[in-house]
């Protein structure tokens, strides 16, 4: 169902674009509303975090330039992103050919990476990951109420700690252009081609960090077996199970994915019931424990 929210954003990309909306289709809502547009052939992303607009504008300067060196990325339309009542809203080209099966595989996404990280420097400032941990601590700064006190400050501990592990991290690749939030869920399968989705997180940063993304998906999802996994590192050509630092960086993975949960917490119980079971088992140090994926 399209929010009168939703639908405000919708209205300022018929201007924009000079194209209709009234068939408008929600695909998926979670950090942010994916909306399709199947007459206009457009796909609109809708964020909530007004503070993400930099990002967004980054992410649509970066895939244009992948696209035009032939990387099978998604690729934005003309217009650039812009805010609607504190709603970030990018415009995106609608792939006519996407197929649900087979799902895409770690192979492939491995093999993507591998690709994208031989790419030159872009000729694009890209913003330094130098610190993950910003998106969630603004959520607990702005949404003090979505977790309880304790859990707000064994938080701020596990950030603390992890904040100074990251920047004490020995590493073992070149760091470089990351897309900053690659997994399988991020993969677009056409008729002809898997592409790479999602690119908010686009930065200069370790290239372990996009490395390590399907391994915690594997520990908190069940997502991918081990078979899966080795395929991954074949096709990366490196595992980064065998770097020392793994670990921590599955741990940051834990914590800032948390982000869109705590922003919803006050107004949705599940992210909140979410929210608290995730750190819950964090707390406890288990690492069995899978967690539910985000609601459709």
């Amino acid at each position: 169902m399209i929010s009168p929210e939703l639908r405000d954003a919708l209205t300022e990309v018929a201007a924009r674009c000079g194209v209709p909306v009234d068939d408008a289709r929600l695909l998926n809502e979670h950090s942010n509303a994916v909306v399709a547009l199947p007459t206009a052939r457009l796909l609109a992303r809708v964020g909530t975090n007004p503070n993400a607009l930099d990002r967004v504008t980054l992410s649509v300067a970066v895939t244009r330039w992948l696209a035009g060196r032939g990387y099978p990325c998604v690729q934005p339309a003309e217009v650039d992103p812009f805010l609607v009542d504190g709603r970030v809203v990018s415009v995106w080209l609608l792939l006519d050919d996407v197929v649900a099966e087979p799902p895409a595989t770690g192979a492939e996404l491995g093999r993507l990476l591998h690709q994208l990280h031989r790419q030159p420097a872009p000729p694009i400032p890209l913003r330094p990951l130098a610190d993950p941990f910003e998106s969630v601590e603004a959520a607990i700064r702005q949404h003090p109420d979505g977790v309880t006190a304790a859990d707000r400050t064994w938080l701020r501990d596990q950030i603390e700690q992890l904040r100074h592990s990251w920047t004490e991290m020995d590493l073992a690749l070149p760091v470089g252009l990351v897309h900053g939030d690659a997994h399988s869920n991020n993969l677009i399968r056409t008729t002809d081609r898997v592409i790479l989705g999602d690119w908010d997180h686009v930065a200069h940063g370790p290239r372990e960090w996009d490395l390590i993304q399907v391994h915690y998906m594997a520990r908190r999802f069940g997502r991918h077996d081990p078979e899966e996994l080795d395929a991954f590192a074949a096709e990366y050509e490196w595992d980064v199970r065998e770097w020392p630092d793994a670990e921590t960086l599955i741990r940051t993975r834990e914590i800032t994915g948390l982000s869109p949960y705590l922003r919803k917490a006050p107004k949705s119980r599940w992210d909140r019931d979410e929210a608290a079971y995730r750190i819950s088992t964090a707390r406890t140090g288990d690492k069995l424990a899978h967690w539910n994926s985000p609601q459709r």
